[in-house]
């Protein structure tokens, strides 16, 4: 055979195993049989809940709202009581003069008692991280930060009165250039690192670096890959903040990650990618919803149970799934409702 016939048979080999690498990520070949042990309301009144979280001690949520094809008027943070009969959103941004487009969240206890909730703010002139004093029925804004490091900020975790990770899913702005290294599946997300002074890039190699959050002694960090078909998990150092990674969760299409009072992952997921990506850019195309439990408790031992699937109704590409209790709250990111479920137990 000739040289240049078996150049040219590797290179059509390495093209097909790339675009069967690229399908299988994205969901393609992943078949959705729609299933969920427990009753669903739906709850209307936002404008895409694209994350969620739970006060621990009182059980109250947090939803970050925004309508991310529309940047002319501010999102909201919303106050939903699940222990209510009829929950009704509450919205606790209405004193918020300057540029409020919310991300993800991240609510922190001080040793005081005192809550602090952290937000990914996508201003129109650069992003920020917002932070409020949260009084249960009240946010007063404290502060908001800011760096050259905070390229596409998505989600946040607050592991101090100051400090915090942050994933950045891509590490540089957009652009057709950036549209064009996805498709090519190179890896452009990072996780910073914020001290309470200054900001550093602690890991990087994400395809697209999305939810994130730490384990209930903050001694392990969760960071999901969405693209990557995986969530990525550190240890972590409490003193300095270094991160080691030590271990990887195979998963489909992780967006944000809640922990619950027992320390168990809650994924948000949107099991077939490009059916997601379809949705974002038309609404009226469904893409399937699907919310993951996980029990970490070790690289040599966890499970992965799938609560939640459906096929793209009643809501469309979940992006977060918070649990308190025996409730389960979806948020999606560009639905106008959220799912309040009940377990079964």
């Amino acid at each position: 055979m000739k040289l240049w016939l078996k150049i040219s048979l590797g290179i059509v080999a390495i093209i097909i195993v790339f675009i069967g690498k690229t399908l299988y990520n994205a969901g393609v070949f992943t078949t959705v049989k729609p299933h969920f042990n427990g009753t669903v309301t739906e709850i209307d009144g936002f404008g895409g809940a694209e994350d969620i979280t739970f006060d621990k001690a009182t059980g109250l949520a947090l939803i970050s709202s925004n309508d991310f094809s529309d940047d002319s008027k501010n999102g909201a943070i919303f106050l939903l009581n699940t222990k209510e009969n009829t929950p009704k959103p509450i919205k606790l941004t209405e004193k918020v003069t300057f540029d409020f487009h919310p991300h993800g969240i991240s609510l922190y206890r001080t040793l005081e008692g005192a809550k602090r909730l952290f937000v990914i703010n996508h201003r129109k002139k650069g992003d920020y991280v917002e932070v409020f004093d949260f009084t249960d029925s009240s946010l007063v804004h404290l502060e908001s930060i800011t760096s050259s490091l905070f390229v596409s900020p998505n989600d946040i975790v607050a592991v101090g009165e100051h400090s915090f990770y942050l994933t950045n899913d891509h590490d540089e702005e957009k652009s057709d250039w950036r549209s064009k290294k996805d498709l090519l599946q190179i890896a452009m997300g990072n996780v910073c690192y914020y001290d309470g002074q200054r900001a550093k890039v602690v890991a990087d190699g994400f395809l697209y670096a999305n939810g994130i959050n730490i384990s209930l002694d903050g001694k392990k960090l969760f960071v999901a890959a969405t693209s990557g078909r995986k969530i990525r998990v550190f240890d972590r150092d409490l003193t300095t903040g270094k991160l080691t990674e030590s271990d990887e969760i195979t998963i489909n299409g992780a967006d944000n990650i809640e922990i619950d009072e027992y320390g168990n992952l809650w994924v948000g997921c949107h099991p077939k990618l490009l059916s997601y990506l379809a949705h974002s850019k038309d609404r009226s195309k469904p893409s399937p919803s699907e919310i993951i439990k996980i029990n970490y408790q070790s690289k040599e031992y966890y499970t992965l149970e799938s609560i939640y699937l459906n096929d793209g109704t009643p809501v469309s590409g979940s992006s977060v799934g918070a649990v308190f209790g025996d409730k389960l709250l979806i948020g999606t990111v560009f639905g106008n409702k959220v799912l309040l479920c009940t377990l079964k137990k």
